[in-house]
């Protein structure tokens, strides 16, 4: 017990040297060709020899840091430095679970909220899966991020297939697997994956994430409904409605057409097209 307290002690004691020593030599979150070479997990490594642990920590937690301050509080939001700081981390501690998880989260969403970079985000997810091969749930998100992020649905079914095999994996991955390759990325599979990352996923941010997918999916499908009631009324009428409150007073609609944020859905009466608003929180580029 005494030696414990003596690490851990000398420990918290190396915390602001460690930290001091990094920013004499990178300086924090500066933007050059220099600093990205410095904050390269290989060369960090070099400069603290027996805390690497400790390293990653303090890289984890100026990499939320950095994400938290580019998300919520920078105007020309800017995350260039987001991977390079993922990477570094995941290189001191390989096995630092949690950095894979949400460091492919933020690399992967979408704009504003997210860096809007996939591929990254699928990268730090197959190097967690090289650290740990048996972990099930990083390569179960790998095929999530490659069907959700991608539209790769061949390559999300067979990395679940692989999920499946491993020891202690969720008995659903190998019927959601073979769902996913029949479905070819249709909405109705991106429904069931996001329904099973709502349900079974321990991160806060995931579920949030998959609550409001799943949300857009169901103004998706309201959509295509509204757009069919235009067909109808062609048919009835000869023409498209001018307008989707013409379709309301043709008894149409089973309500009103607007999504569950409560914004209308855009028209195009030339072609009879319905879709999210851009002003819509749903909304996003397809």
């Amino acid at each position: 017990m005494i030696g414990r307290a003596v690490a851990l002690a000398l420990l918290a004691a190396a915390v602001p040297w460690l930290q001091d020593g990094i920013d004499r030599r990178v300086g924090p979150f500066r933007r050059t060709n220099e600093v990205l070479y410095l904050w390269s997990g290989r060369h960090l490594e070099r400069l603290v020899p027996g805390f690497k642990g400790l390293a990653a920590d303090i890289y984890w937690m100026r990499t939320v840091q950095y994400f938290g301050g580019q998300r919520v509080f920078a105007e020309d939001k800017n995350f260039d430095l987001l991977y390079p700081l993922v990477d570094i981390t995941t290189t001191l501690d390989p096995r630092l679970e949690i950095a894979y998880h949400y460091g492919a989260v933020f690399l992967s969403e979408p704009q504003p909220g997210g860096a809007g970079r996939p591929h990254d985000g699928i990268a730090i997810l197959a190097k967690g899966c090289k650290a740990m091969p048996n972990n099930w749930r990083l390569r179960q998100e790998l095929g999530f991020f490659h069907f959700l992020f991608l539209n790769d649905a061949e390559t999300a079914s067979r990395i679940l297939m692989e999920a499946s095999q491993l020891p202690g994996a969720a008995f659903w991955l190998r019927t959601l697997a073979a769902d996913i390759l029949l479905k070819g990325g249709e909405r109705a599979g991106a429904r069931r994956m996001w329904k099973e990352i709502l349900d079974t996923s321990e991160a806060p941010i995931l579920k949030v994430n998959a609550e409001e997918r799943l949300r857009r999916l169901d103004a998706l499908d309201l959509a295509d409904e509204v757009a069919r009631s235009a067909e109808e009324y062609k048919k009835r009428y000869g023409h498209l409605p001018a307008s989707l409150e013409e379709l309301g007073r043709a008894g149409l609609l089973r309500r009103p057409p607007v999504d569950s944020t409560g914004t209308p859905f855009a028209y195009d009466p030339a072609t009879g097209q319905v879709t999210l608003s851009r002003g819509s929180p749903l909304w996003r580029p397809d």
